[in-house]
């Protein structure tokens, strides 16, 4: 939608991509939760993200540079600290905190986009 891609859209879409890959993270944890030896990951916070693609390569694919599990950007969950005896260290109550607020920061990015976007439209005469 928009050429230069450093609009506040393209920073909202960039948002909710990077959002969508970290509830499908979050989703992987809870899902583990019970698989011993299992150690939780998370992404790169947003804007520590956003820094090093500004640096890094152009990927002409989605598949290139990625990792294991199709997102290069997971990594250990360094905040896990406690594990179970079967060495688990998924806590199901930090992960339903960490689903909610990926939840909250997601709503808040539609609707950015959805204000940018019917500006756009009001802008171009065609309402809201």
């Amino acid at each position: 939608m928009d050429s230069n891609r450093t609009s506040p859209m393209a920073l909202a879409e960039r948002r909710l991509h990077w959002l969508e890959q970290r509830q499908r993270v979050l989703a992987q944890n809870i899902a583990n939760a019970d698989t011993p030896g299992f150690r939780p990951r998370d992404l790169t916070p947003f804007a520590q993200a956003m820094n090093t693609a500004q640096q890094a390569m152009a990927q002409t694919s989605p598949r290139h540079l990625s990792g294991p599990n199709g997102d290069g950007r997971a990594r250990p969950d360094r905040h896990a600290v406690e594990t179970s005896p079967d060495g688990n260290g998924v806590s199901l109550d930090r992960e339903a905190l960490k689903v909610a607020e990926t939840d909250q920061a997601h709503a808040m990015a539609l609707a950015l986009h959805r204000r940018w976007a019917g500006m756009y439209r009001t802008a171009l005469g065609r309402g809201s």
